[in-house]
């Protein structure tokens, strides 16, 4: 069992006797994001209701698209084509299964309900994923309530609302007001108020919960205000895009995205010269930082950064006071409902708003000027991931003690532990200056267990493949020495196979990586000299998280992305699917194929329309409300993914101004010639009709000629009636 603990990390908690069998606790290990095969097949609605959704969703995307590119969705083919795809979605939703899958759903979507009948008996005790982690915890629900008022008279960050009256409307009310106050001065578009405002439907009060710390003593709690759908969420998720990206672009140099992002800033360190024998790493950790930061304080800490870093007092078409107008209004409304009462956070920012983030954030940038100075000063290295410090020096222990001292005395509202050693863990690596030389190594902690999907939940195959590259791409990145890596893909191995991958994909996957990233030799005899080039090599490739912040960061004062309107390319088509193993795995592959029979080769046109599947699943145990027992173990939720299938364009394109346009030409068959010839005549028109603005009949004529025969020229006589009839 220690084995198995330390390499899968995924044991659930519980601090209280549920007399639990081992099926049940072996669905708890599978963690939040298992999903049980065949959930369609097991849900209440009758094959005709699921393909009737299906169809429903998937044809009304498809006949927009038709429209938009003036194709008729009510023609013999149409009807044939949407006919033959309800067909379609009907065979796959009445394909049998296969008896193994069929026993194996049976038996797992019996544990599931025997859970929630255990859980719904159980009034006396709570269930929650723990923090940082995909790891449940079940403890007594007297436990979490005394830990949160602790926490409440602790911080002193809420204030109970006595009336007793529910603050909803009021802070609906607020925020319709200013929004139609930003609308009215030409700050906010009509469609960006939209936007932002809240969704009268499922509108609702934030309510509070703890997230559990399992791993530190008397398991603390980290306050959470779930408030998906409460009156502010949508202007404090704008607001966070519209500061998010000038800060970062501000502060970027101090400011550490991840792990790997660590690690490139001491390797340049170490190249420049500046470790040395006597060097130190310094690991800052900043307590109850949202909760524990004034909110005056707060608020003045953004207004000087908006002065000092907007363009005659604007950030795109916000001046600073609709800023602070949109920033007042998100913390005046932090409200939410608590053991039957009404609270309003009065201190700091509501942990689960957006806003909060960057807020805090703004707020430490201004704590820790000394601080980056006296690095600066020194060419030590200072760098913060929110409420987490790391840096170098090479005083000796009393000298850098005073410095952080003095910060930890600079602020009431910020104090700070710190740790001082040749050796740290900070986020997910382990540092270490090893007699002047540089170590970088994988630090699994114990606060965030590491999850690997099993390989039987029922996501899309891809997902799973692709986690055994991740993983050894993310150790590559990180581990220094061949032989911490060589131990990191032992830990991969073994938690793979723990976790029901299969041995074969497994050893693929490896040679693939080694074969794909020139470097088998490390795969086979460990080479430190290879293994050393192909660590430096990916360290430095950016991450995903990187070429996004590259893209927000371009000029995110005059032009900021949130602003921006959102082009919609009407040539991409994004069918939504429900994805299930047991009836929807070969959909794409049967839907590209309903697509180029029906129209792609039908009509040319449609050959430059890319298809993007989307699918999307009903995942167990996502974020629940409280005391919600059903809902705590299986969860609609969205999960979204792509598929893509890259269509060629019409070879043939042109240009309208142009009296004779010239069709791109090739060394063409006879045959080849007229259906290049065809392609092009369709598209220049279907081009024409889609710019003409005078009103039907119309008449015109075109000539032109083609590269590839010079000596022929072609004309057309085009009468128009009715564009939206031309197909």
């Amino acid at each position: 069992m220690s084995i198995y603990t330390t390499i899968t990390a995924s044991l659930p908690f519980i601090e209280v006797d549920l007399n639990l069998t081992p099926q049940q606790m072996s669905m708890f290990i599978n963690g939040l994001k298992y999903i049980i095969p065949c959930q369609s097949r097991l849900s209440r609605k009758s094959i005709e209701q699921l393909v009737t959704e299906q169809y429903q969703s998937i044809s009304t995307i498809v006949k927009n698209c038709l429209k938009d590119h003036r194709l008729s969705t009510t023609d013999e083919r149409a009807k044939q084509a949407f006919q033959a795809l309800e067909h379609l979605l009907h065979d796959l939703y009445s394909k049998p299964l296969t008896k193994k899958l069929t026993i194996r759903a049976q038996r797992e979507y019996k544990v599931v309900k025997s859970i929630q009948h255990i859980l719904r008996q159980r009034s006396d005790m709570v269930i929650r994923r723990t923090d940082k982690s995909k790891v449940f915890y079940i403890g007594k629900a007297t436990d979490f309530g005394r830990k949160a008022e602790e926490y409440m008279l602790k911080t002193e960050a809420y204030q109970e609302i006595t009336s007793g009256r529910c603050p909803l409307a009021d802070n609906l009310h607020a925020v319709q007001t200013l929004l139609g106050y930003l609308e009215t001065r030409h700050v906010l578009t009509k469609q960006q108020r939209k936007n932002i405002s809240p969704n009268i439907n499922k509108l609702e009060l934030g309510h509070y919960h703890g997230l559990p710390k399992p791993h530190k003593p008397g398991t603390p709690l980290r306050p959470i205000v779930a408030c998906i759908h409460a009156p502010v969420t949508l202007v404090s998720k704008f607001l966070n895009d519209l500061l998010a990206p000038i800060y970062l672009k501000i502060a970027r140099e101090t400011t550490f995205i991840n792990g790997i992002d660590v690690i490139r800033k001491l390797e340049k360190y170490v190249k420049d010269g500046h470790l040395q024998p006597t060097t130190k790493f310094i690991t800052v950790d900043v307590n109850d930082l949202y909760t524990m930061i004034s909110r005056e304080g707060a608020l003045q800490a953004l207004a000087r950064f908006c002065i000092k870093h907007s363009q005659q007092n604007r950030i795109g078409t916000f001046t600073i006071d609709h800023i602070m107008k949109m920033a007042r209004l998100i913390l005046d409304n932090n409200c939410f409902a608590y053991n039957n009462k009404y609270y309003k956070q009065i201190r700091g920012g509501a942990m689960g708003s957006a806003f909060t983030q960057v807020l805090a954030n703004i707020y430490m940038y201004e704590w820790e000027q000394d601080l980056i100075k006296h690095q600066a000063l020194n060419k030590e290295i200072y760098g913060r991931y929110i409420d987490d410090i790391f840096m170098t020096t090479n005083q000796n222990s009393n000298e850098i003690k005073i410095e952080l001292e003095k910060a930890n005395k600079k602020d009431i509202n910020i104090k700070i532990n710190y740790e001082i050693d040749t050796s740290v863990h900070f986020l997910d690596i382990t540092v270490a200056n090893e007699n002047n030389r540089l170590r970088t190594s994988i630090y699994h902690k114990p606060a965030a267990e590491p999850y690997i999907l099993p390989y039987t939940s029922d996501h899309p195959r891809h997902i799973p493949r692709n986690i055994p590259y991740a993983a050894l791409l993310r150790a590559t990145r990180i581990c220094s020495n061949v032989h911490d890596f060589n131990s990191e893909c032992i830990h991969i191995d073994l938690s793979l196979l723990l976790n029901n991958y299969p041995p074969k994909l497994i050893s693929k996957t490896f040679f693939r990586f080694f074969h794909l990233n020139d470097a088998i030799p490390v795969l086979t005899e460990l080479n430190e000299e290879i293994y050393d080039r192909l660590h430096k090599r990916l360290l430095h490739q950016p991450t995903r998280r990187e070429k996004q912040l590259n893209m927000m960061l371009q000029d995110p004062i005059q032009l900021p992305t949130v602003l921006q309107p959102k082009i919609w390319d009407n040539n991409i088509m994004y069918p939504r699917y429900r994805y299930d193993s047991s009836i929807s795995m070969d959909f794409p592959k049967i839907f590209y194929q309903w697509w180029r029979t029906y129209f792609a080769n039908n009509v040319s046109i449609m050959k430059s329309i890319k298809v993007r599947l989307i699918f999307f699943h009903i995942l167990m145990s996502a974020s629940p409300p409280p005391n919600n027992h059903d809902e705590q173990i299986s969860t609609p939720t969205t999960h979204s993914n792509q598929v893509r299938i890259m269509s060629q364009s019409s070879s043939a394109s042109s240009n309208i101004s142009t009296p004779i346009p010239v069709l791109p030409g090739q060394v063409l068959t006879q045959s080849d010639h007229e259906d290049n010839l065809i392609e092009g005549m369709d598209e220049l028109v279907r081009n024409f009709l889609s710019r003409i603005n005078q009103p039907s009949p119309y008449h015109t004529v075109f000539r032109w000629t083609t590269d590839d025969q010079h000596s022929l020229h072609y004309s057309v006589v085009i009468v128009i009636n009715e564009p939206s009839h031309i197909i």
